[in-house]
């Protein structure tokens, strides 16, 4: 409990800090926006087993042609999921959430791959399972679909990190589309924050196990303690990013200001996966601001 206040008090703090800098800046919080997009479609997308790097990722995006044979399905997976992204970004600021937002949202990240399911929720007898977890009948998903958003919409009190964690295992506990349900989700995650003034976050890859942990836990006890962690992570993490190039501060690698500071890189590194200090990661990289 005192670690998850610390955080959301931290989050505060960070993001008036933001609001207090950004005057006359907007345009590099814009650049650092579009240059996250390829990192954002890589993880999503490795998140759901794509084989694609980062680079090759970021290739794709920049019409660069790669070095080895990748499917026609992973090739619109980037480019769709990427505009999806980008999309959201403007949405957030003129449109409220909507069954309608949501399904054109699939539309865009389904579209050209499986054309039958794309911009629909699940109907018939098209059922879904994730390992043991079979999710709701097709009969129930507009009316669950409805309820978390009024839900959500409803809920004037509840930090943002806690809205999120709970939007975000709620949607994918109702898994309302065949297929593209946890890069939605994710997409959703985002368009959520930044309509209520914060900035957006990247679950990564690299976090994937402890995000499976998040939906274990809330499918056996209802918790959303881990999920809560993980949001609350990245959100600290895209602020401290954010705060170094806006703050016009030195940025040097967590290895070279280890060297720098004298203390060991693996105390360090632990300190920043944990963010405790203000370090982030970019292009897969840990950074920090002098």
């Amino acid at each position: 409990m005192a670690r998850k206040s610390t955080t959301f008090s931290k989050t505060q703090s960070l993001r008036n800090r933001f609001y207090q800098t950004l005057p006359g800046k907007e345009s590099l919080v814009k650049t650092l926006n579009e240059a996250e997009v390829y990192e954002h479609v890589y993880h999503s997308n490795a998140i759901e087993n794509s084989t694609l790097s980062l680079e090759e990722t970021e290739k794709i995006l920049l019409e660069i042609d790669l070095e080895r044979f990748v499917s026609v399905r992973e090739i619109h997976e980037a480019k769709n999921l990427a505009r999806v992204t980008s999309y959201i970004e403007t949405k957030s600021i003129s449109e409220e959430i909507s069954k309608e937002l949501i399904l054109l949202l699939h539309n865009m990240l389904i579209g050209n791959i499986d054309e039958k399911i794309a911009g629909r929720f699940r109907k018939d007898n098209e059922w879904v399972r994730v390992g043991s977890y079979v999710a709701p009948p097709p009969t129930e998903i507009i009316s669950l679909v409805s309820s978390l958003i009024s839900s959500y919409l409803a809920d004037k009190s509840t930090h943002i990190i806690s809205k999120i964690a709970k939007f975000h295992l709620e949607f994918e506990h109702i898994h309302p589309f065949c297929d593209g349900n946890g890069r939605i989700g994710r997409v959703l995650n985002n368009f959520l924050i930044m309509r209520e003034g914060y900035v957006p976050i990247n679950i990564t890859f690299t976090d994937r196990a402890r995000y499976y942990d998040a939906f274990r836990e809330y499918y056996q006890d209802g918790s959303i303690k881990i999920m809560e962690e993980i949001v609350g992570r990245a959100l600290l993490l895209s602020y401290h990013k954010r705060l170094a190039y806006l703050e016009a501060k030195s940025i040097i690698t967590l290895s070279d200001y280890a060297k720098k500071s004298k203390d060991s890189y693996s105390n360090l590194l632990n300190k920043a996966k944990r963010q405790t200090i203000e370090a982030f990661q970019e292009k897969g990289e840990w950074k920090i601001a002098e």
